[in-house]
């Protein structure tokens, strides 16, 4: 059952989450089928190689799900916000997690039972309908980035993964510092870059007046110009 201080209307009413796509008969099933757990900063939410414990929704926080490679080096493939849906490829495919998730943040997430997605949700048309695009544009997404980390150069790399931030997670009330407060090192894994290689480029884009940088918090000076050097690469 659902935790008591946060009702289910909060999450299948809303009209961003997949879930207000359920009848209301389905809606009130899934209260029978769903649990919430809160995560601390840094805590993985399943780790690659896992098998699926059941569907997977983001209700509070941000969630970085990326993929070991040479030497043990992470590749950030994907950023979630709330009410984003995280590891069903592997659920949907019947196979076990290819990449690894971890809060970047306080998170809570909601899971909902392996079995009423597949024994109720998908009887949806609606439901299934917004699965299939949500799959359809992450393989896009998937598409798109594989020419960006292997085609652009340092810059137009950085410069794009500052814009998907941006995107992802808009901006702090001043309308310039964005919402995601992320290590050095994990602006480097988003953009296929060494650590050092993301501290230069971010203070070169400083020093640029493109960006000005307080720790860990990054303020978009001149988003047409950071634009620019993305699509030039």
């Amino acid at each position: 059952m659902l935790n008591s201080e946060f009702g289910v209307n909060d999450i299948v009413d809303n009209p961003k989450s997949i879930f207000n796509l359920l009848t209301p008969e389905e809606k009130e099933e899934l209260q029978d089928h769903i649990s919430l757990d809160n995560f601390k900063k840094n805590e993985f939410v399943f780790k690659e190689g896992d098998k699926p414990l059941g569907f997977l929704m983001l209700i509070t926080g941000k969630v970085k799900i990326f993929k070991e490679g040479v030497g043990g080096r992470e590749q950030i493939i994907r950023m979630a916000k709330p009410l984003g849906i995280i590891g069903y490829r592997a659920l949907f495919a019947d196979e076990n997690h290819i990449a690894s998730a971890v809060t970047l943040e306080e998170s809570m997430i909601c899971t909902i039972d392996t079995g009423f997605i597949f024994s109720q949700a998908l009887k949806n048309p609606a439901f299934s309908y917004k699965m299939i695009c949500i799959l359809s544009k992450e393989l896009g997404f998937s598409n798109s980035r594989t020419v960006t980390l292997t085609q652009k150069h340092i810059r137009g790399r950085l410069a794009e993964s500052l814009i998907l931030l941006k995107d992802k997670y808009g901006f702090e009330a001043d309308g310039t510092t964005l919402k995601a407060f992320l290590s050095r090192e994990d602006i480097a894994n988003l953009s296929n870059m060494t650590t050092s290689n993301a501290i230069r480029t971010l203070s070169t884009f400083a020093s640029e007046k493109v960006i000005a940088i307080d720790g860990r918090k990054i303020k978009i000076l001149d988003t047409p110009r950071l634009e620019r050097i993305s699509k030039l690469g």
